[in-house]
């Protein structure tokens, strides 16, 4: 099972209304075919009357193991179902990779 299979797994739990586990580890500096950064997009029942802070730590809980191990990066855009319809069932586009690699930043110094 895939990183992003294991996540997808694991957020189901949640009964998700919608649920996008998208792996961008592609664009960051990171070799090719690796799983280490992911945005998800989860609108779920449990979220409503939630903040946004106890929703990424329910979603953390449920991700303990992957966070510890080869998860680098974790996008979370959490929405109620209201949430979700108002802002017309889109998500935020995720910001280009800013960090380089370490070969670049060897170079500059």
């Amino acid at each position: 099972m895939t990183m992003q299979q294991q996540i997808q797994s694991k957020l189901a739990s949640l009964s998700p209304l919608h649920l996008e586990v998208i792996n961008e580890s592609h664009m960051h500096s990171v070799p090719p075919g690796s799983e280490s950064h992911f945005k998800v997009v989860v609108v779920s029942p449990q979220f409503d009357g939630k903040r946004q802070l106890a929703r990424h730590q329910l979603i953390y809980g449920l991700l303990a193991d992957e966070l510890a191990g080869g998860v680098h990066a974790l996008a979370l855009h959490t929405y109620s179902g209201a949430e979700w319809q108002a802002r017309e069932q889109a998500a935020p586009e995720s910001p280009a990779c800013m960090g380089g690699s370490k070969h670049d930043h060897q170079a500059a110094g």
